[in-house]
């Protein structure tokens, strides 16, 4: 690129003629405008010329990370949230229902990694924003296998940061044989409250408070790990329907 502008550009020779009083940055810091093919785009101080592939690389990572961001907010604008669906309905039924409603680009029901059963939510990725809006206006409070739904455009996405603190808080979970559910969980329960809550019915080894994937939203349950069958007894027959920030909680078998 250097040598590129040094053919392009004649060398500026300073002149012992009078430059006009209307012209004096010309004659301290003459600007020159680059060619279109040559894409900087704006015009440069001759002084910051001889280094333009620097300030190519700063602007695009800014461009790049502005043009993701726009893009992110544009899919959560068009993504729905639909809760409470039974657990026999799979992705293919519910983009047949939402489809009734506007063009479906892609719909995933959520299931439980360790169970393998519905969560009884999806999302649905509309074609539009339009669609999107059009979905929850007919959909939200309507019934699919006797189940009133709920149905609203989705949060907009985390960012990268809190993201990857949630997936750590995901990896970190210890998984194991003796594990009770939790649910009705009041949205403000964390991770560390239900371990701490836990704690006193044996060794916990580990809890975790589920979300809405994408979102550091509760989904209003958890689960709990113990170290042995009696633990997982214990914990049932003492913690069930016991309140816990305000919502009386449920503790079963996992």
């Amino acid at each position: 690129m250097e040598s590129a502008l040094a053919v392009l550009l004649p060398a500026y020779v300073p002149t012992s003629s009078p430059v006009p009083s209307w012209m004096p940055s010309l004659h301290h810091q003459p600007r020159i405008r680059i060619p279109p093919s040559m894409s900087l785009g704006r015009s440069l101080p001759l002084s910051n010329a001889v280094q333009p592939s620097g300030w190519l690389r700063a602007a695009a990572p800014e461009a790049s990370v502005a043009a993701a961001e726009s893009d992110s907010s544009a899919e959560a604008a068009r993504r729905l949230y639909i809760g409470n669906i039974p657990r026999t309905v799979d992705n293919a039924e519910l983009a047949s229902i939402v489809a009734e409603h506007g063009a479906v680009e892609k719909a995933e029901v959520i299931y439980d990694k360790y169970s393998g059963r519905s969560r009884r939510f999806a999302f649905v990725t509309m074609k539009t924003v339009e669609d999107a809006i059009a979905a929850v206006e007919k959909l939200n409070g309507t019934q699919i296998g006797g189940r009133e739904i709920k149905v609203n455009v989705t949060e907009k996405p985390l960012t990268l940061v809190d993201l990857s603190l949630l997936q750590a808080e995901e990896s970190q979970f210890i998984d194991s044989p003796h594990k009770v559910y939790v649910g009705n969980l009041a949205k403000s329960v964390t991770t560390e409250t239900l371990k701490e809550f836990f704690s006193q019915n044996g060794n916990v080894l580990s809890a975790k408070v589920s979300r809405v994937p994408g979102t550091s939203k509760s989904t209003g349950f958890g689960f709990v790990t113990f170290s042995s069958a009696e633990e997982v007894e214990g914990a049932i027959s003492s913690r069930n329907n016991v309140m816990l920030e305000g919502q009386n909680i449920r503790v079963n078998k996992a």
